[in-house]
């Protein structure tokens, strides 16, 4: 089956399984999508079990502006050929929080550079790709990856800002925060001061 083909089919079980109360919902919370079937998430890990993890289908769902195709690109893409520049140019098309979230979740933590885009991420102007650098660095801390002293010195410097910026990113900021105090008892301490500090 080609391509073209495959979306095809992707789109048709995507309307079938589409969930209006739930995609009004969003709407009505101010997440816009050009096309939101409402799909929930469990009916998408069906949809996608039943496809190939494969570079080329990723790429164009992502490409499509539809809150479902932008979910399983994450979940269809394979981690070895989604290179660098690839994911820039996914957080340069990264519309909300939700796929943000989602993204992070299903395939920028299983990147073999992950820790290195976190970084610069959280260090970036943009408040989408600081939501992803935080997001992706509690996933790590979560798998138990330990930062050298330069790496934690930085994204508790970054962090003791981001308690500034806005809810999603301070919310971000937060989360990576305690999951790298799950570290040890000097990660313990050193968040716990960043987070007094800003009266958390």
């Amino acid at each position: 089956m080609d391509l073209q083909e495959t979306l095809r089919r992707i789109k048709t079980e995507l309307r079938l399984s589409m969930n209006g109360v739930a995609s009004a919902y969003m709407r009505q919370n101010g997440v816009e999508y050009k096309l939101n079937f409402g799909v929930e998430l469990p009916r998408l890990r069906e949809i996608a079990a039943g496809l190939p993890m494969d570079h080329d289908l990723a790429q164009a769902l992502w490409k499509e502006d539809i809150r479902e195709c932008k979910l399983l690109a994450a979940m269809l893409q394979p981690a070895e050929t989604f290179y660098p520049e690839i994911a820039d140019i996914w957080m340069d098309n990264m519309p909300n929080a939700e796929i943000a979230q989602h993204t992070v979740m299903n395939l920028f933590c299983r990147l073999p550079y992950a820790s290195q885009k976190a970084y610069e991420w959280i260090a970036a102007d943009d408040e989408m790709r600081q939501l992803c650098g935080y997001l992706l660095l509690a996933r790590l801390f979560m798998k138990g990856m330990v930062p050298n002293e330069r790496s934690a010195n930085e994204f508790i410097d970054q962090a003791r800002t981001a308690l500034h910026a806005s809810a999603p990113v301070r919310r971000a900021a937060v989360s990576a925060l305690q999951k790298y105090q799950e570290l040890g008892e000097e990660a313990f301490r050193a968040g716990e001061k960043v987070l007094e500090e800003a009266g958390l």
